[in-house]
């Protein structure tokens, strides 16, 4: 199952929140859905390859918020606002044409981790290989990246026709651990197309940035903010955030008794 799936989409409730967050009825579900799509769609076109890392929309009621995670922002925003302000007319030009009532509000937040972010790297070695650099190349120089940032284990794979061969094939290199079969794994993955002179190249990434775990503490009912007896309640209700946390070491304790 962990081999086959999409490894976000595969994690979505368990320590993952979806990219679109908006809730629809039957008649305007569709709608809504497209309509992120060409968002996305159109976003990523106009920014470029190894610009964007990811989109969230929020909506509520005609108000569509998105949000654009980058890894350079000054690049997205430009001198004086001027870059933002521009993709944000222009994309409310493409929405009102899908959706008449929709007021797109843009943000710009900076990627909390480019060196570990999947699909910055996919887009990465893709640019590199429309640059005619070697797939092997790209695909090391990835990898000794990733671990310089103190990664915990990456994966990436290219398809096509690698180095102008007739014959297409697939070519993977991968160092550290993917548990993609463990839910609690926080692995990204990315997805990146090459368009070279001798065709398009697909670029796989997958990046292990270690477990996610929900602090599980045992608590009075008082502490977990139920109603007293005498009608007070504490509101000092644990918090379900995960957090991430580094792999359990192995401690020896030894102890001395004295004769």
């Amino acid at each position: 199952m962990g081999q086959k799936i999409n490894p976000i989409g595969f994690r979505i409730g368990v320590i993952r929140e979806p990219d679109s967050r908006w809730y629809a009825d039957k008649k305007t579900y569709k709608k809504h859905l497209y309509v992120d799509y060409r968002i996305r769609e159109f976003i990523r076109k106009e920014l470029g390859k190894g610009l964007v890392s990811k989109v969230d929309i929020m909506r509520a009621m005609n108000n569509v918020r998105v949000t654009i995670f980058a890894a350079r922002p000054g690049a997205v925003i430009g001198r004086q606002g001027q870059g933002i302000a521009q993709l944000s007319k222009n994309l409310q030009d493409m929405v009102r044409g899908l959706d008449p009532d929709a007021v797109v509000h843009v943000d710009v937040k900076e990627s909390p981790q480019p060196e570990l972010d999947a699909q910055l790297i996919a887009d990465n070695i893709a640019l590199q290989l429309e640059r005619r650099i070697s797939h092997r190349r790209a695909m090391r120089q990835a990898i000794g990246r990733h671990l310089r940032n103190n990664g915990r284990g990456m994966k990436v794979v290219c398809s096509g026709r690698l180095g102008g061969a007739e014959i297409a094939r697939s070519e993977s290199e991968k160092v550290g651990k993917i548990p993609l079969h463990t839910l609690r794994a926080d692995i990204d993955y990315g997805l990146a197309e090459a368009y070279t002179t001798y065709g398009v190249v697909g670029v796989k990434v997958w990046v292990y940035r270690g477990e996610v775990l929900r602090e599980r503490v045992r608590q009075t009912p008082q502490q977990q903010g139920f109603e007293l007896e005498g009608g007070s309640v504490i509101e000092s209700a644990p918090s379900d955030e995960p957090t991430l946390t580094e792999e359990p070491k192995n401690t020896e304790e030894s102890t001395h008794v004295d004769a």
